[in-house]
């Protein structure tokens, strides 16, 4: 049963992205750091087809603190 609802969530979610969406990037990325030494970073980035071009030039692995 659990499987079944974890398929069925999926479903649900991939409707959810709509038809902009061009690529997932999976692994660890982040942004560039602001003044106050803030970042976002994620393992799972969903990614528009407007920001696929320059997606990696901003947001990348060597953008990451060691924290």
């Amino acid at each position: 049963m659990k499987i079944l609802s974890i398929l069925s969530l999926l479903l649900l979610l991939t409707n959810c992205a709509s038809g902009n969406m061009a690529k997932v990037k999976i692994g660890k990325r982040c942004t560039a750091s602001s003044a106050n030494q803030l970042q976002e970073s994620s393992y799972v980035w969903f990614v528009s087809k407007d920001a696929i071009k320059d997606f990696d030039k901003r947001i990348n692995k060597k953008n990451c603190q060691d924290s």
